[in-house]
């Protein structure tokens, strides 16, 4: 029992850190902001400041543009990223290994500097504008706009969502897929029936991340967006930062976290529906 007490208050010691730190800067944090999006403009506590963000045209509009860019955003990483991992997989060659060795370079490249370069390149005057130009093709706009918004999602979010399919991939084992074939399975039903499932996980996981990613950016939005309307992280800063409304900006951030929270229980629910599984 001695021995038990002790590994159990040593193991509290070591995880004690970890939980302080998540304390300080993750539960206290949103227990302020919920606590401060009930203030309403008498003092008094209420839901108007939530009823504000449905009830506002202007408002309305900044959440569906930002749950339309968020939905096209994951649906475009998430498919070109399986596509180069599976492609990288099962298939060799120097472009397999070109691929291979390039994709993870826009993780290296900060993303100030990522989004200064976009604008360089498909601004009005930009790069590629002024290539196309003497050949009578006139560039239609996609920077201050939501095509330039998804456009630098798809650089930010490919290299790291590729990766983590890519592991997941490779860690199929190769006899699965031949005896597959052996037995006169075509690729699709190759694919439905063993590779997705096994590696719908990691495919979730990816999802999650570029979900909240997507959702909660504010360089991209700021520099490549339209003025409205607006992401929901560019709102948030104006609220905030500009109208000095910080009760208004606390309530934008619980539901921006509430919208995060609904994919994440269901990545969870998943987690834990497996684990049950196994035991």
């Amino acid at each position: 029992m001695k021995k038990n007490l002790r590994q159990a208050v040593w193991g509290l010691i070591l995880v004690s850190p970890s939980f302080l730190l998540l304390l300080v800067i993750v539960v206290i944090p949103i227990g302020r902001s919920i606590v401060s999006s009930l203030v309403n403009e008498s003092g008094g506590y209420d839901l108007s400041r939530y009823a504000f963000l449905f009830t506002d045209k202007g408002m309305r509009a900044n959440i569906l543009f930002t749950l339309r860019v968020t939905v096209i955003s994951c649906a475009l990483v998430l498919a070109v990223s399986y596509s180069l991992a599976l492609y990288m997989r099962f298939s060799s060659g120097r472009l397999s290994e070109w691929i291979r060795k390039t994709y993870m370079i826009p993780l290296f490249i900060p993303g100030v500097i990522a989004t200064y370069g976009l604008m360089n390149l498909l601004g009005n005057h930009g790069w590629l504008a002024r290539l196309l130009l003497p050949l009578g093709i006139d560039l239609p706009r996609i920077i201050f706009d939501q095509k330039g918004i998804i456009i630098a999602n798809l650089w930010f979010n490919i290299p790291f969502a590729t990766m983590l399919l890519t592991s997941a991939l490779a860690g199929i084992p190769a006899s699965i897929i031949e005896s597959a074939k052996d037995v006169g399975a075509g690729r699709l039903r190759i694919f439905l029936q063993f590779i997705f499932p096994l590696s719908y996980k990691t495919f979730l996981v990816a999802l999650t991340f570029v979900f909240m990613g997507v959702i909660g950016s504010f360089t991209a939005p700021f520099l490549l967006g339209p003025n409205a309307p607006q992401m929901l992280g560019v709102s948030m800063e104006q609220v905030f930062g500009v109208f000095r409304e910080h009760e208004q900006a606390a309530a934008m951030a619980v539901f921006t976290f509430l919208l995060c929270s609904v994919l994440g229980y269901f990545y969870i629910r998943n987690m834990a529906k497996e684990e049950s599984g196994r035991l």
